[in-house]
């Protein structure tokens, strides 16, 4: 199982965000973001406390026309030392706005998928969080523990992104790249039951939750594997069996749009 209940992902976007604001006060706002090299801490923050406040504010609206989407982000504070209150709110608005009826109202779902609009932005906000909140224990120089759990369910949103169908009119170039004629990719978990078969076929890259014999196999922790996925890390740090450069060229062709 790599899905996550609302409930467990709401409290997992607080306390990842609040991990990120503490590793970002131990950095400091001017230090750069070894994992984002053209980020500081500052922009890290902007970054994480403006799209849950904007994504909050879709889903309290209910939005469904993507013309209609906010168009004016919440300021940062300009004190460092308010930082953390500031994405202390943020995490708590967004993860109060994806509850209740909210979960399967009608908005905007930019993935184009069969999740409800809040759904996606649920999963897309953890993603945010708990990514992001790597690349600022990363600035702090300080360990980012990840739940198996939701780094599970963070490598099937990943894969779910990137085979959507709006992930070639959002990123083109990573959508024509991923095409093939039927090489195999399987990523396997070792501390849950987590196991991605990823076929890269004409039309376009499909995966599936399964167990199956792949051209390449990239083996580990759910926590490395995610951030293997999200390039975080290479993937020489990793099991890598069979063709390594099928592997390489996967990962870099697949830049997710909060990377």
């Amino acid at each position: 199982m790599t899905e996550l209940n609302a409930e467990r992902t709401r409290r997992a976007i607080v306390d990842h965000t609040r991990r990120l604001a503490e590793a970002a006060a131990a950095a400091g706002p001017d230090a750069g973001v070894p994992t984002a090299p053209e980020w500081t801490v500052t922009d890290l923050v902007r970054h994480v406390g403006q799209t849950q406040h904007w994504v909050a504010e879709i889903i309290e609206r209910r939005i469904t026309n993507p013309a209609e989407l906010p168009t004016e982000l919440a300021v940062l504070p300009a004190d460092p030392r308010a930082w953390q209150a500031w994405l202390s709110e943020s995490a708590s608005r967004v993860a109060a706005a994806c509850s209740g009826d909210a979960l399967d109202a009608a908005v905007f779902n930019a993935a184009g998928d069969e999740r409800s609009g809040t759904r996606f932005w649920l999963a897309s906000m953890l993603n945010e969080a708990v990514v992001h909140g790597f690349d600022a224990a990363a600035a702090a120089d300080r360990p980012a523990d990840i739940d198996p759990d939701v780094a599970a369910a963070l490598i099937t949103n990943h894969l779910t992104m990137l085979t959507s169908p709006t992930w070639g009119m959002q990123r083109p170039e990573s959508a024509l790249a991923l095409r093939g004629t039927g090489q195999t990719l399987q990523w396997l978990a070792t501390d849950t039951a987590g196991a991605w078969f990823v076929e890269r076929r004409p039309e376009g890259a499909t995966w599936q939750p399964a167990t199956r014999r792949a051209d390449v196999t990239i083996t580990g922790p759910a926590a490395i594997l995610l951030l293997t996925l999200t390039r975080r890390i290479p993937v020489e740090e990793i099991t890598v069996e069979g063709d390594s450069g099928l592997a390489r060229h996967w990962l870099d062709n697949t830049a997710h749009a909060s990377n």
